[in-house]
């Protein structure tokens, strides 16, 4: 049985239009089994199965450091691996340099535009200022669409996975639509690695938000800042326009609200040059592209399980809560907004 990232990971290569067959060999698994969990709603439960050993295993250092040494025909890699006693085929060859193609030095940057619809650059950015009375640390993450530069931009007080997914749900519900795919930098977020060869795997909270609303996962590459330029412009943007117009805030919510009107009234209105036209006029033109949103919203409370003692009562973060009599000794899930509103479930859900 594949694990739930596979599970995953088959739905998110599916969207991007993989075959089956590929699907099968990048995940390890057969046909069969990628046809029956692309039925599946919901991930099934059990033991991962584990990969099995591959021919080409002992010989992938070597074909590393001939890729390294800009030698990138799999023909003659293949050839030199058959004189060092490898006895597998060379679609095996093939397949294991294609996912690396991308890291293959390049000899000049080309200025990358996107279609209309089809990606989101996601960065966060910090800045100190005062919130609620105090100076502190104020987290802002920008969500940029490729084509228009029409952002939208979201304040909170970290950066943790459920924050990066509230901060994407406040940007689909602004735009009122969802890109083809969300480009993320490397944050733990939502990478959980990025191998040498290019493979990414993904956080499962980050996956499961990505099937909810049907967009596709990318990553940039690493060492490859230019990939997020779009980004990381406007979080300078944002910095040196926004908060030197305004220093303090009420709350969060203030901060939020004055973010809003602001990318209303100024950041929209802006004149990009190298289009003659502003991100309002370009998203109009983009707008029709992007996918519905579904019918509710990705969960993006925290979770967690706690046992309930005998007395009826559970701790969560240093507090002791009361819950019914009936769940004494039982487990209860508990859900935190991010504004700390708590929320107990018992084994029915209820």
């Amino acid at each position: 049985m594949q694990s739930r990232e596979d599970f995953l990971m088959i739905k998110q290569l599916r969207v991007q239009g993989a075959h089956i067959v590929d699907i099968a060999h990048r995940i390890g698994c057969s046909e069969r089994t990628v046809r029956r969990y692309l039925a599946l709603p919901a991930p099934p439960t059990g033991k991962p199965k584990t990969r099995r050993p591959s021919k080409l295993d002992p010989f992938k250092p070597f074909i590393d450091q001939q890729l390294a040494n800009e030698v990138w025909n799999a023909e003659v890699i293949f050839q030199q691996l058959r004189e060092q006693g490898y006895s597998g085929s060379s679609t095996l060859v093939r397949e294991y340099i294609q996912p690396k193609r991308p890291l293959r030095a390049s000899k000049q940057t080309v200025r990358y535009e996107t279609q209309p619809g089809k990606q989101l650059q996601h960065d966060w950015g910090q800045i100190r200022t005062e919130v609620g009375g105090r100076i502190c640390t104020v987290n802002i993450a920008v969500n940029v669409l490729g084509y228009s530069r029409y952002l939208h931009v979201w304040a909170g007080p970290r950066q943790d996975a459920e924050h990066t997914y509230e901060s994407l749900v406040q940007a689909f519900r602004y735009f009122d639509g969802v890109p083809a795919s969300v480009l993320v930098d490397n944050q733990k977020a939502a990478v959980v690695r990025h191998d040498r060869d290019g493979k990414v795997t993904f956080n499962t909270g980050f996956l499961e938000l990505a099937n909810h609303y049907g967009f596709v996962a990318k990553a940039c590459r690493p060492q490859r800042p230019r990939t997020k330029g779009k980004t990381e412009r406007m979080v300078g943007y944002v910095k040196h326009h926004f908060f030197q117009r305004y220093r303090s805030f009420d709350s969060y919510a203030h901060l939020n609200q004055l973010l809003e009107q602001w990318l209303t009234t100024c950041a929209h209105q802006r004149l990009l040059r190298q289009f003659q036209q502003t991100p309002l006029e370009r998203f109009d033109a983009e707008k029709p592209h992007l996918l519905a949103r579904p019918a509710t919203d990705f969960d993006t409370r925290y979770y967690d399980v706690r046992h309930v003692s005998w007395d009826a009562y559970i701790d969560v973060r240093g507090n002791r809560y009361s819950v019914p009599a009936q769940c004494c000794g039982q487990q209860v899930t508990i859900r935190i907004s991010l504004d700390d509103e708590l929320t107990v479930y018992d084994i029915r859900g209820q």
